[in-house]
């Protein structure tokens, strides 16, 4: 280089002037102050363009996401680097980096979510275990128990398809004696997208449970997709429960002198499997009615945290969707849904005068069948229908284009509520969680490159679409979800549709004599819902950074803490015998011996056979005892335990269709419809198994229900 190694002159001598009045560390800051406000000129000045999302959520949570944002793009920049301890270290210097260059960090995770892989999503969600973050999350934890998890295995119930045990970890703040001294259970199906995340990302939650309620916590380890798509993870789950009934929680260490009472957990991906365990618990249940076994009982209690329940994502909702949404009964506590969704349409359109509330309401379809001597404004402006004429019958037969504009306009929609009828997941798109090209990605890899679900009918896979016979045998659910999450609908649509099939059977044995003419409807002992404003997904994964997130754990230890509770205080009243059926949604059977297999298969795709129907099995198994109540095989000499005899019963009759309709005398006499729900016609009998053989539905099709 040419010229003086110490600069121009003239620099030379501003500098000398410039070190006698400030210092260095003067210097430094002053630097530091001029590099920020020359790249952030536009936003100081008021110039820069407003961030959309800033007014969407609380300023706590928009600043988790801000630093969640921020380590996604570190771990995913340093995520090509081969060597552990070298990519770890560089997850957190890239971290660091994305901090402040905040702009940066979203234009990172940007274009990584446009082009998603399985590999992208563990490394995102598996952060937390990472040694520095990890060190700095038990950092900023507080205490919370003495004793650490154990892992466990859980080995599968006799009669299982599968052999291998299911693994979990057990969160108990005492020691592994006293866990005789309990009966209680929380059983817990952690979230992760269904490919990612095992509990041990989910302590912080894990953690408090344990604590505050000093009962044995069970969260299940259940293997991921791709490795293992649907409906691997549910049957897993499902296993898992029988196991922990059948052996009387001798599994986990419990006496098992008594049946051991259980409360079901998930959050996310895992409370679309919890949902789908309870719904195979059911239709286990009704197919066992059918071969005298004993059924097995149902959960006391069912929390859901931000549950993803629908996989069929859609752009508008339905008529009937929006009628649970709206309903009187509940539009206080789903004002806010309401509103956003008012305001995605009238930013569109800021001229356009907005309706009142009042007139909100009018539009608000009630939840239930239509009563025809109701009249509503909107019938009394329309004439009765009539049987076409043969004018217009020759329109039809004979289009012309006069008629066919006649004809399009004339069939036009008399009413379109556009602005309440968009889904969240289009409401809430640019989320800074969950984003669909997320939720496409993981729909994807759950349900594998083989499988043929029916999205509009499976509701193992959609909860959401479960028939109305099987939610009104629901336990009490609880459902906590953030009021800007893209899956805040599924949770609004199917706690209504618990509410009504509760509501429904309320008033079914009300007319039958069973309770009493002065007996009242509640809600809140079938259903609660919490709505957190200006919140969105997730918010329990990373408390360390949203401290709030600790007030919404410990409402979920009361809410299991109450169903506990609330299940003693009825035990101890008297009960009438038809509620103490199996299944009933006011009191569980206690009693479980032994009951048929039901897994939850898929049909594949196949080169020799594509149009192979759905394949259906019935497996039973015995489950024997010695004199002293320990069941036989538990103490294994290569150390594995094993609560179940792999002793099978003779095949089991496949036919669902055998005895159906025909009427069986009781120890009365008189004689009694074995078929829960009858139907209409054998047509319909015949036209629902054909479609749940087509639609790959394993399913309720034996019992009459249409599924919505």
């Amino acid at each position: 280089m040419i010229g003086n190694k110490n600069g121009p002159p003239l620099l030379r001598n501003l500098f000398a002037r410039l070190s006698k009045r400030l210092s260095a560390w003067q210097t430094l800051v002053i630097t530091l102050l001029w590099l920020y406000i020359s790249r952030n000129f536009a936003k100081i000045v008021g110039l820069e363009s407003p961030e959309p999302l800033a007014n969407l959520y609380t300023r706590s949570y928009f600043r988790a996401t801000w630093i969640t944002t921020a380590l996604d793009a570190g771990f995913w920049t340093a995520m090509k680097i081969r060597t552990k301890w070298l990519r770890d270290l560089a997850s957190m210097i890239f971290t660091f980096y994305y901090l402040i260059a905040a702009e940066q960090a979203d234009e990172k995770v940007r274009k990584v979510r446009g082009l998603l892989t399985v590999d992208h999503l563990r490394i995102s969600w598996h952060k937390s275990t990472t040694p520095y973050l990890s060190f700095v999350t038990r950092a900023m934890r507080p205490k919370l128990t003495r004793y650490p998890p154990r892992a466990i295995r859980i080995p599968r119930p006799g009669g299982s398809s599968y052999k291998d045990p299911v693994n979990a970890w057990l969160y108990f703040d005492g020691p592994l004696a006293a866990l005789k001294n309990h009966t209680k259970v929380v059983l817990d199906v952690p979230g992760g997208g269904f490919v990612a995340m095992n509990p041990r990302h989910h302590e912080d939650k894990l953690l408090g449970w344990a604590a505050k309620l000093e009962l044995p916590v069970l969260s299940l380890d259940y293997r991921k997709a791709p490795e293992h798509p649907y409906p691997y993870a549910l049957n897993e789950c499902f296993d898992v429960y029988r196991t922990l009934i059948a052996s009387q929680g001798r599994c986990i260490g419990l006496s098992g002198s008594a049946m051991p009472r259980v409360v079901v957990t998930g959050d996310s991906a895992g409370g679309n499997i919890a949902t789908g365990m309870i719904l195979l618990i059911l239709e286990n249940n009704e197919n066992q009615k059918h071969i005298n076994e004993e059924p097995l009982p149902l959960p006391e209690g069912l929390i859901l945290i931000y549950p993803g329940l629908d996989m069929n994502i859609g752009n508008w909702m339905s008529d009937e969707q929006m009628a649970l949404i709206q309903d009187r009964r509940t539009r206080k506590r789903n004002r806010n849904v309401l509103r956003r969704k008012s305001e995605d349409y009238y930013k569109l359109t800021p001229d356009t005068p907005h309706p009142s509330d009042d007139e909100d309401k009018t539009l608000s379809p009630t939840v239930g069948p239509r009563d025809d001597s109701i009249v509503t404004a909107d019938d009394r402006s329309l004439p009765p229908l009539k049987p076409p004429t043969d004018a217009e019958l020759d329109m039809i037969s004979h289009p012309t284009l006069a008629n066919q504009s006649t004809t399009l306009a004339s069939s036009k929609p008399r009413l379109l509520k556009t602005r309440l009828a968009m889904s969240s997941m289009i409401s809430y798109f640019n989320d800074r969680i969950l984003t669909p090209e997320m939720m496409r990605a993981m729909i994807i890899l759950y349900v594998g490159p083989h499988a043929r679900p029916d999205f509009s009918t499976d509701y193992l896979l959609s909860p959401l679409l479960a028939p109305e016979s099987l939610l009104s045998k629901f336990p009490k659910t609880c459902f906590l979800t953030g009021e800007r999450d893209p899956l805040v609908d599924d949770t609004v649509i199917f706690a209504g549709r618990l509410r009504q099939a509760k509501h429904n059977l309320f008033v079914q044995r009300k007319e039958l004599g069973l309770l009493k003419s002065k007996d009242t409807f509640d809600e809140k002992e079938h259903v609660e819902v919490t709505l957190i404003p200006g919140i969105s997904h997730g918010f329990l994964q990373f408390v360390s950074v949203f401290p709030e997130g600790w007030n919404h754990i410990f409402r979920c230890a009361r809410w299991i803490d109450e169903i506990f509770e609330e299940r003693e205080g009825r035990a101890n009243t008297s009960e009438s015998m038809n509620e103490r059926m199996v299944g009933d949604p006011f009191h569980h059977q206690h009693h479980y011996n032994q009951h048929q297999r039901h897994h939850r298969r898929m049909p594949t795709e196949s080169s020799g056979d594509e149009d192979r129907p759905l394949e259906m099995s019935a497996l039973s198994s015995i489950i024997k005892t010695r004199d002293d109540g320990s069941i036989p095989g538990h103490d294994d000499p290569n150390g594995e335990i094993n609560y179940f005899t792999h002793k099978r019963k003779g095949p089991a009759r496949a036919n669902r269709g055998s005895g159906r309709g025909k009427l069986k005398r009781g120890a009365n006499g008189h004689q009694r419809d074995k078929s829960m729900i009858s139907l209409a016609s054998e047509e319909d009998l015949l036209g629902r198994r054909m479609k749940g053989l087509a639609g790959g539905l394993m399913g309720m099709a034996h019992d009459g229900v249409e599924t919505p």
